[in-house]
């Protein structure tokens, strides 16, 4: 979910609303989709058209206080009666995917924001997508906007067992040629060697799933145009290249203000205790709501989001984790 292809959805003028304002929606059907996994259809309660989005989108569902989750849209970014997510139960998670499938039932009411899209789809001649277990949902709209711009794509999905795999069934009868269903107790990890092994020009290459698929999918691509590979994670990145902590500071151009960040805050933290409002939700740096715009000062970039090269430009961070690498920054707040 990267700024710099950032595809912030656009409203029709009957479901426009101010910026991260919630919608409230209805729970107006849920399926059991796999073992541990259900879709909602959620619509709004007032009838109107939902936001309009694009593939790799996704909206924060307000569950209650500390519980606000992010989910990919997986339903068909025509349809504006409703938006659709699939929800994993997460048995060692936080809570959210436990609520959603423990207390929302048909005809209940969720509050929402976006959607957002920091994992949009390129442009290429060719998509090669790599799905692990729930981490499809993203996928779904993509591969359907791959086919209608009449690119070739293929999709290997990898999952425990057949029966946990949500879409497989009727992705394989839909488009058998295009797809690998390829569950672990069946045929073994997947064979990202010969996927990924060599380059291939025109090809963008997109991953969703758990963190160990999502380093070794990296690990393969280093070789490839770095431009090449798109992923979206649900977790913040492991390791990273952050400077020791130390105090810097931030000027807010848009309030006017100059603040210190001390060593054991975050931006998002100091921003907050001087009284300016900022939209967040995952404090990790994986969902992208606090995107801020960079004027001056290079960031210490610690989110799971940025490309390489988005980095390098530096022209947007994510407050919530990350810092600054040169004594003092602007920000377009």
């Amino acid at each position: 979910m990267s700024a710099g292809t950032d595809a912030v959805a656009t409203y029709t003028a009957a479901a426009s609303c101010a910026p991260g304002t919630p919608l409230t929606l209805t729970l107006t059907r849920r399926e059991a989709l796999a073992d541990g996994v259900v879709r909602l259809t959620l619509a709004r309660a007032d009838g109107l058209p939902v936001p309009a989005w694009t593939p790799g989108a996704h909206i924060d569902l307000l569950l209650g206080p500390g519980l606000e989750r992010q989910y990919s849209l997986c339903g068909d970014p025509d349809d504006t009666s409703a938006l659709q997510v699939a929800v994993l139960r997460e048995t060692a998670g936080r809570g959210g995917s436990q609520y959603v499938h423990d207390r929302l039932t048909e005809g209940a009411t969720v509050r929402a924001r976006g959607p957002r899209n920091h994992f949009a789809l390129v442009g290429a001649e060719h998509y090669l997508f790599i799905a692990g277990g729930i981490g499809i949902t993203p996928l779904l709209p993509m591969i359907a906007e791959a086919g209608r711009r009449g690119a070739g794509w293929h999709l290997v999905y990898g999952g425990r067992t057949r029966a946990s795999m949500a879409f497989a069934g009727e992705l394989r009868a839909r488009w058998p040629e295009h797809v690998e269903i390829c569950p672990q107790d069946e045929t073994g990890l997947l064979d990202l060697d010969g996927l990924l092994g060599v380059a291939r020009d025109g090809t963008a290459v997109y991953c969703c799933g758990p963190e160990p698929l999502l380093a070794a999918v990296e690990e393969r691509c280093a070789s490839w145009p770095p431009s090449a590979l798109h992923m979206e994670r649900f977790a913040p990145r492991a390791g990273g290249d952050a400077v020791p902590e130390e105090p810097f500071e931030v000027e807010l151009a848009q309030s006017g203000m100059t603040l210190t960040v001390p060593a054991d805050r975050s931006v998002l933290e100091a921003v907050e205790d001087a009284g300016v409002p900022v939209l967040s939700s995952c404090r990790e740096g994986t969902c992208g709501t606090c995107e801020t715009g960079v004027l001056e000062g290079v960031p210490d970039h610690r989110d799971s989001l940025l490309t390489s090269e988005e980095r390098a430009v530096g022209d947007v961070m994510f407050i919530c984790v990350s810092r600054c690498r040169s004594g003092r920054l602007v920000l377009d707040l």
